[in-house]
């Protein structure tokens, strides 16, 4: 556990049982149904293997952890979306999203169709934001959830990659 040598005994030992990857859970959770505005995205895998290890056991579990988390909330959102509407989430203040930029996102969807959903989850900066499209859309929720994880999977696992490949040239 490179990094943590400074940290109390109490802390060291949170972070190397299983409750750190619970705590993961729920960041990812949160990120997935885009309620992590305070905390780029892009930081929580390289951060999680920099803080809990990065044995290949480690990483695995932090990798399956960080796709079943964000795929649970994205599916939230989802769901939301298909329930409540376009409208509904463009009035609520914890949806930062524009009305222009999700249009700009119903037109990606409308125009390539479910196929965007694991390429905007793999993809910097557009990450989940096709989730609100394709609840909106005629998408079944299996489908989602299946394009979801696995855009989701190709970036959190391009993320690991960027991180060991970092840290064993260090």
């Amino acid at each position: 556990m490179t990094g943590v040598a400074t940290m109390p005994p109490y802390l060291r030992e949170l972070l190397a049982s299983d409750l750190a990857l619970v705590a993961l859970f729920v960041v990812f959770v949160l990120e997935g149904a885009m309620l992590m505005y305070f905390m780029p995205s892009e930081l929580v895998v390289p951060g999680a293997l920099a803080l809990l290890g990065s044995s290949p056991a480690r990483v695995a579990a932090v990798l399956l952890v960080a796709v079943v988390g964000a795929t649970v909330g994205q599916y939230l959102l989802f769901r939301l979306a298909r329930r409540a509407g376009r409208d509904y989430l463009l009035d609520s203040r914890w949806f930062r999203v524009s009305e222009d930029r999700l249009a700009r996102f119903e037109s990606w969807f409308d125009r390539w169709g479910p196929v965007v959903v694991p390429t905007s989850n793999a993809l910097l900066f557009t990450r989940g934001m096709l989730t609100v499209p394709a609840g909106l859309a005629d998408l079944g929720d299996r489908r989602f959830v299946v394009l979801s994880a696995l855009g989701t999977a190709a970036f959190e696992s391009a993320l690991a990659g960027l991180y060991l490949l970092a840290d064993a040239t260090l």
